[in-house]
């Protein structure tokens, strides 16, 4: 018995000492988490004990210069101006916000415990964590006083700064700091300016519907912005009612008639209708969206996966355009105001001619350039349309419209990619009728004929034929590599050889990707920032030195040789200018609707795309494409040295390159999967989707017209 005894109080020291050890080793792996997270807690005790109640009233401007130094554009938030007191914000107002963003916002002490828990066993590792559930005091803690990244840190910290701010305040005042702080797009910090600037109205002078309206757009100011997602907001809008009807904060009658009122927005004047400004904008926000953590893609294995990408794209956007209104930041451009000038007299000359306008009252007939500086890959200029005094929102075609690109593609996605598979300017081709297959512009059908006179005649057989043996998976993923943004969809159609693809592609894309292949195959993102810094000078952003190898150095230059061919000799003549050594390749799509013309010398790459917003058939016009490239190129050479292209090796003993494949986008994929913490499933997407097909009519018989002219 005794012995027995002795060994149970044998048996419990050892489970002791176990559990002691356990117990310490836990506490020495959680120490530094521990001790992150108090840390974390004194920042935001100190955040919030300087802050008073002006804290949520300053702004500071942005200030946007051009590659001379001089100011280009401002952007200033309109808070200051129209901020609001409790009293004066309407009721309903209050209520529309309450009842849509936090519920249970005046029971609450600003977070929701649980958040902290789930934030300190979130994956430390990968310093990631999902985005969203915060309380309207952790939104204004985010948005006065904290950065947008989707971190573990930055979470924490958010859950302890909202913490604080509800003991330092009200949450009257809470939700008025809120309300006069949160961002509703195209530059309106506050209700009060978003009443002014969409309706022209003070917010007390709004109807139920307008103010419901309002309300919709910050959840996420980029999907719900009124001025180029009518249609989500006013559906956002009805979601906001219909909350409002089942919390009890509206009437039956309130409801009904509210949701029945037409939305007409009465814009302020001096809207940034410049193409310049537009771009600008984009471009910077972009920036600091990739400076706070956002992966980009372009690669997408099913429609759910590219749908939860836009959603966290847009949520992200809105929130980095928001600090970039009001952020006091320096940002550095490349835009050369001179040469901006140049493309827009040269696109606006061409089509001087044409001056029927649509019920709007906009020019039917339209252009959209971008124009490289090669030494740097940076956009020097960019017009997005005609020169006209039209009030409210200005589409920049350049980079926001999507057009089918005809025979302009086949360098990109057909023949430098053959080029690099081992074939030469001067390897034999067969031109002839395939059944079911393209046809030919001009009826031709040549036989045997070197590459070079192929590319120089735009022979769609060939192409063809050429994009079946490298299949329109490698020739799509080279696209992707070169940051296209809506092709994957295309993977598996060979009417991609002939730029038959079920969304389009921009000039700014056709820009970057001609500029990698008289860069020796080396892509660098398209952009016209250099730089960005914050108010007391750090460095956020800097664009120097970005590069990918997306092609072989030897089949560039042959490319490149071949393209100066089709200006010299072929389809592209027209286009060709005294003063500098060009190259390039036209694009006309069925019916003649979209034409293009796309070129380089050694210093510029310049993209030009005519055609009508409602495509139809261009008659008379389909040379405007290359009269603008003409004019414009021609311009910005003068004085500049005649320089050659590098000339490519003679060496026909190319060995067989490996091509961009699944393997190189299934891993960008999982990258950006693991990032975002995103779960791709589902079935490839059909190109064939209803509602997405090609907005050209008779893709079927993928001719591509170009013509020598």
């Amino acid at each position: 018995m005794a012995l027995s005894r002795r060994k149970k109080r044998k048996i419990r020291r050892i489970i002791m000492s176990v559990l002691l050890g356990a117990i310490c080793m836990a506490a020495i792996i959680a120490a530094p988490t521990v001790m992150k997270v108090m840390r974390l807690r004194q920042e935001a005790v100190n955040i919030v004990s300087k802050s008073t109640a002006d804290s949520f009233k300053s702004t500071q401007t942005t200030v946007a210069y051009d590659t001379d130094g001089n100011v280009l554009l401002t952007m200033r938030a309109a808070k200051d101006m129209y901020y609001v007191t409790y009293d004066m914000i309407p009721q309903e107002v209050k209520d529309a916000f309450v009842v849509t963003e936090d519920k249970k916002f005046f029971s609450h002490k600003g977070i929701d415990y649980l958040s902290i828990v789930r934030a300190i066993i979130a994956n430390e590792q990968s310093d990631e964590i999902e985005q969203g559930a915060s309380t309207i005091t952790q939104q204004l803690a985010r948005n006065v006083f904290l950065t947008q990244e989707v971190t573990w840190n930055r979470k924490i910290t958010e859950m302890f700064v909202a913490r604080e701010l509800e003991k330092r305040y009200t949450k009257e005042q809470i939700l008025e700091f809120y309300i006069n702080n949160i961002y509703f797009a195209n530059g309106y910090y506050g209700i009060e300016a978003a009443a002014r600037g969409y309706f022209n109205k003070s917010i007390n002078e709004l109807t139920l519907s307008q103010m419901a309206f309002l309300a919709a757009i910050p959840n996420n100011p980029n999907r719900y912005d009124p001025v180029e997602n009518m249609e989500n907001t006013i559906a956002r809008r009805d979601l906001v009612l219909l909350q409002m009807y089942e919390d009890n904060k509206i009437n039956t009658v309130n409801y009904h008639e509210a949701l029945g009122t037409q939305i007409e927005l009465d814009m302020q004047k001096n809207r940034h209708n410049d193409y310049v400004d537009t771009y600008v904008r984009r471009c910077a926000t972009e920036s600091l969206m990739k400076a706070y953590g956002f992966t980009f893609r372009n690669n997408f294995e099913s429609e759910a996966a590219y749908n939860s990408y836009c959603e966290k794209y847009d949520q992200f956007y809105g929130m980095c355009q928001q600090k970039l209104f009001g952020g006091g930041y320096s940002i550095y451009t490349s835009i050369d105001t001179k040469k901006q000038a140049a493309l827009q007299a040269a696109v606006d000359n061409v089509l001087a001619g044409n001056t029927e306008t649509n019920d709007e009252g906009v020019y039917a007939l339209q252009a959209a350039s971008t124009c490289i500086d090669n030494s740097t890959g940076n956009v020097v200029a960019i017009v997005g349309g005609r020169s006209q005094e039209h009030e409210g929102y200005t589409l920049n075609r350049a980079y926001q419209s999507y057009r089918q690109p005809g025979s302009s593609i086949k360098p990109l996605s057909v023949y430098t990619p053959y080029l690099q598979l081992g074939a030469t300017p001067d390897s034999v081709v067969t031109d002839e009728k395939i059944e079911n297959g393209p046809v030919n512009a001009d009826g031709i059908y040549s036989g045997d004929l070197t590459l070079r006179e192929a590319v120089r005649v735009s022979k769609n057989t060939v192409a063809w034929n050429i994009y079946e043996k490298i299949t329109p998976k490698a020739g799509t993923a080279f696209l992707i590599n070169l940051g296209f943004k809506k092709v994957y969809v295309d993977k598996d159609k060979t009417a991609g050889a002939l730029g038959g693809f079920t969304y389009g592609v921009t000039t700014e894309e056709m820009a970057g990707g001609y500029a990698a292949i008289e860069n020796d195959g080396i892509y660098r993102e398209t952009t016209c920032i250099t730089g960005i810094t914050t108010v007391d000078g750090s460095e956020v952003v800097n664009t120097s030195g970005r590069g990918t190898s997306v092609y072989d150095k030897n089949a560039s230059r042959m490319m490149v040789d071949m393209l100066k061919t089709v200006v010299e000799e072929g389809t592209g003549q027209t286009a060709a200018i005294d003063n500098a050594i060009t190259a390039g390749k036209t694009g006309t799509t069925n019916n003649n609707k979209d034409s293009w013309f796309v070129g380089f010398s050694r210093y510029y790459t310049t993209s030009v795309w005519v055609g009508y917003d409602m495509p139809r058939t261009l008659g008379g016009n389909v040379n405007a494409n290359k009269l603008i490239w003409h004019d414009f190129m021609e311009q910005i050479h003068v004085g500049l040295p005649r320089l050659p292209f590098a000339p490519y090796s003679d060496n026909t003993k190319n060995t067989v390159q490996k091509f961009p494949s699944e393997q190189t986008t299934a891993e960008e994929t999982t990258k950006a999967e693991a990032s975002t913490s995103e779960a791709v499933s589902g079935q490839d997407r059909d190109a064939n989707i209803e509602g997405l097909g090609d907005r050209d009519a008779d893709i079927s018989n993928y001719g591509d017209k170009d013509k020598e002219f």
